[in-house]
């Protein structure tokens, strides 16, 4: 049964083989085409890039270290496919076992139990602003920030009659910016009233040490085998069956000149291309998915990998320091000159991963303005020498600072260094990851606007931004939104092959 212009269903007949087109080579679109397949429909991918998986990619560092440039979570455990896929692939996933590294605004080292204490009590508030926003979400104003929740919650976690109450309060709104580096935009212009959206599945948050590839291939294997794809194929309209001569085809041109006709379209591309290219659709999109669309929010992560002959931050100082895991320099002053804004800065260390998958490597995450400036500066400059430079000098402030340092050290020198620029990525929306900011007044109801699709026109969208609400944002949420989507279409053409349910909440 199919959905007609009017909105009554009709009977398609079993034995048609239906022709689908994805527009998008990404996961949410190479998992829609795998449904695709399996109930028989013929599967044509128009991906814009010369490969798949889009912003879940891999590229080597100058020593030969794969690394992700896209994602690099498992965000929850408990029934992720993600997790099932890593075992499949042999993928090695894990965290560490030891505290973060705090570094204070003079870059003086917090104790590990001030350290402990700090921590404990942002994800206790986080904790907290979850219920919150659960509980009150519905009568909480749109323009209430998570940051505000903090201010309001920190008196009650350090009262007035703790000895230094207004210097850790101060560190706790430092530590409170980290929310940065999980949604991709500043902790200020989190939405209180959605922060439930963000809400991630039960269990651990999982490193994939081995890098997504083998994960990537996996998923993207049905499609290479049974999908026509035409790589660097640019979408320019999308042209609705209303629009057509036979009101039962979708037409898709390209900005070459070419056309593609489809009985469907699934369009898979990122929010921020939805954001930037409203003209695509002929006739629009209806208004309630165009203000959805332009209602949420989209982040701008980047991540910035700097390699070095050795690990020197697992050799223990002279205090017998040492950093595993996670380190952050809350509100740097010390940097003046490349950081006057004091933007907090952390880091993951890959060299203490499972051994199949350690480097010695820093990830630095950085958003908000901080991405804007690194990333539009070493664009500025000749890729090469030149830029890479100027990333070993705006990082060394804080990798400086590590245990066991030492200037004169040749294991203490970057060897190289790679900086993703999604912002300046016209195919990712200029940005990466749908996020819920200040002054959005209906979160639930604008995503479900999206998974809506409209049927009547042929046109379908999938992604992270259409994905369950416990997996918005994440991989696992562009994956489970592309299966929605090919079991959506496999019910509708009445086509037998996937009985696999999948509940959208």
């Amino acid at each position: 049964m199919l959905e007609n212009r009017r909105g009554h269903l009709e009977t398609v007949e079993p034995s048609r083989k239906p022709h689908i087109g994805v527009i998008g080579a990404g996961l949410a679109g190479l998992r829609c085409a795998d449904v695709l397949l399996r109930h028989g429909f013929r599967v044509t991918i128009l991906e814009a890039r010369d490969r798949l998986g889009g912003r879940m990619y891999q590229e080597r560092l100058p020593n030969g270290h794969l690394v992700d440039v896209g994602p690099n979570w498992v965000h929850g455990t408990t029934g992720n496919p993600m997790m099932d896929l890593a075992r499949e692939t042999d993928t090695p996933v894990g965290t560490w076992d030891t505290g973060s590294t705090v570094y204070d605004e003079d870059g003086e080292l917090i104790s590990s139990e001030d350290s402990e204490f700090y921590s404990t009590t942002m994800w206790n508030i986080i904790e907290d602003a979850f219920d919150y926003s659960n509980q009150h979400g519905a009568e909480t104003d749109p323009s209430k920030a998570l940051l505000d929740f903090f201010r309001e919650q920190i008196p009650h976690k350090i009262p007035d009659t703790e000895e230094d109450y207004e210097k850790k309060r101060s560190i706790m709104l430092q530590m409170a910016t980290l929310w940065g580096n999980f949604v991709g935009s500043p902790v200020d212009k989190q939405s209180l009233k959605f922060f439930w959206l963000e809400e991630c599945l039960d269990g651990e948050n999982l490193f994939c040490a081995g890098t997504y590839e083998k994960i990537l291939q996996k998923i993207a294997q049905p499609a290479v085998d049974g999908a026509d794809i035409r790589y660097q194929t640019r979408i320019s309209e999308i042209y609705g069956k209303s629009t057509t001569a036979n009101n039962d085809l979708v037409n898709v041109k390209t900005t070459d000149g070419h056309s593609f006709e489809f009985n469907e379209v699934v369009v898979a591309a990122p929010l921020g291309w939805l954001k930037q290219n409203p003209q695509a659709f002929i006739p629009p999109l209806p208004p309630r998915m165009t203000e959805a669309i332009q209602s949420l929010g989209y982040g701008c992560l980047e991540k910035v990998y700097i390699s070095f002959q050795k690990a020197f931050w697992l050799t223990p100082d002279a205090s017998g320091r040492t950093v595993k895991g996670f380190a952050q320099w809350l509100s740097p002053k010390y940097a003046p000159d490349s950081n006057p804004a004091r933007w907090t800065n952390e880091i993951v260390e890959l060299a203490s991963l499972a051994p199949s998958a350690a480097h010695p490597t820093l990830l630095f995450y950085i958003y908000g303005d901080e991405s804007h400036h690194v990333t539009a500066t070493a664009r500025a400059l000749p890729a090469g020498k030149e830029r890479d430079e100027y990333i070993f000098a705006f990082f060394k402030p804080y990798y400086s600072r590590l245990p066991s340092y030492d200037e004169a050290s040749a294991d203490c020198r970057p060897t190289c260094c790679l900086a993703t620029d999604w912002l300046h990525d016209d195919l990712a929306g200029n940005g990466s990851y749908t996020n819920f900011q200040v002054g959005l007044r209906e979160g639930d109801k604008d995503v479900r606007a999206l998974r809506a699709a409209v049927p009547a026109e042929g046109v379908w969208l999938a992604g992270e931004h259409t994905a369950p609400f416990v997996a918005l944002g994440t991989v696992t949420g562009a994956y489970w939104s592309g299966e929605d989507v090919g079991k959506r279409l496999g019910q509708a053409y009445g086509r037998a092959g996937f009985d696999r349910s999948l509940e959208m909440a």
